[in-house]
């Protein structure tokens, strides 16, 4: 079914001044908050080490596998406070979190690593075998190699088959960590677009972590910048893209004039971010 998009959409998650520690010594994130809507796509942006998989690994409440904690802040969905929940409780409210890195079972095949995504279902095998159905017709290239090892299968297949076992818990928010990561450019594009796919005909709402801030700002809805654990900038996507600070920092284009490296230097101390 086909969900229309509304005039306005209701707040589904919100992240409000949270700090995480790791170890009980090493501060993470400083006060970060963010929005995201039912049904939109939100990106969270940044270098490498600027806190994205962090702030993921707090909404989805893994952080006490990598010793962390929230420590400050509150995060909420649909108006409920999620920080002592389990993962498994979150699962059941319909967030699922796609790890960095694909993390497929090596020896399953592929339709096997995607049923593990519906064990905790209870809507019956007739409901899991449709959704099945489904995640193969978004993502036809894993029903050609459904019988094939993951182990076997490229990078491009795996991180489709991570996102299509997500997809069959039936979730209602994907948080979805590095999905360009190590991925040819095409790859990238087809993943990109089966996600936009699914957020506009399923209506999955997205957060997604991701260092090709082009490719990020292309797809998603609004943007979130971070550096250093705090987020320094946000807005539309669209506005995100014309931003001369985001063209030059994160985008390899604008800066023109700027030749040398003491002349960056000067325009970085005039970021609005870094002043």
């Amino acid at each position: 079914m086909t969900v229309q998009p509304s005039a306005e959409r209701r707040e589904f998650l919100d992240v409000n001044g949270i700090e995480v520690i790791y170890n009980h010594v090493i501060l993470v994130l400083k006060g970060v908050s963010l929005r995201v809507d039912e049904g939109s796509i939100v990106a969270l942006l940044g270098a490498n080490g600027a806190g994205k998989t962090t702030t993921l690994r707090a909404v989805s409440n893994l952080l006490h596998a990598e010793r962390g904690a929230v420590t400050k802040g509150s995060i909420a969905l649909r108006g409920e406070r999620i920080e002592n929940l389990t993962p498994a409780e979150l699962v059941d409210r319909g967030v699922i979190q796609v790890m960095e890195g694909r993390h497929c079972f090596a020896h399953l095949t592929i339709e096997e690593n995607l049923m593990t995504g519906a064990y905790t279902r209870k809507d019956g095998r007739a409901a899991v075998e449709q959704t099945l159905e489904k995640v193969y017709a978004y993502f036809p290239r894993l029903k050609t190699r459904r019988t094939s090892q993951a182990a076997y299968t490229s990078g491009g297949e795996q991180q489709m088959c991570a996102i299509g076992r997500a997809l069959m818990a039936n979730p209602k928010m994907v948080l979805l960590d590095e999905p360009s990561m190590g991925l040819a450019p095409q790859i990238v594009e087809e993943v990109f677009e089966i996600v936009k796919d699914l957020n506009t005909k399923e209506g999955v709402t997205f957060l997604l972590a991701e260092q090709n801030t082009n490719m990020a700002l292309r797809y998603a809805d609004f943007g979130y910048i971070l550096e250093s654990g705090r987020v320094v900038m946000d807005g539309a996507a669209s506005a995100l893209r014309e931003n001369e600070d985001v063209k030059e920092f994160y985008l390899g284009t604008g800066g023109e004039g700027r030749k040398s490296f003491r002349d960056v230097k000067s325009y970085k101390r005039r970021k609005r971010w870094l002043a």
